[in-house]
């Protein structure tokens, strides 16, 4: 699922970044990377406050459509 449709406050994994390479650049550069965790705090029209790392990041609908993610399995905490 993409970010923009993920559960808040709930653990989620980076699983795809689909982007053009310079977006995919930029993302990588804030913290998103494949496997990286990463908490939804708030949604609000598409665009996103996430926790990553000890960052607090606001994404827009139009890079938070660009992350692919999933729910961190309770197996993998």
């Amino acid at each position: 699922m993409t970010l923009t449709f993920a559960p808040q406050n709930c653990a989620l994994v980076v699983t795809a970044i689909r982007a053009d390479e310079k977006t995919a650049r930029h993302l990588g550069n804030l913290g998103f990377t494949l496997g990286g965790e990463l908490t939804l705090l708030a949604s609000a029209g598409g665009s996103c406050i996430v926790k990553l790392k000890e960052s607090r990041l606001a994404l827009d609908r139009v890079l938070a459509m660009k992350i692919q993610v999933d729910i961190k399995r309770e197996s993998e905490v």
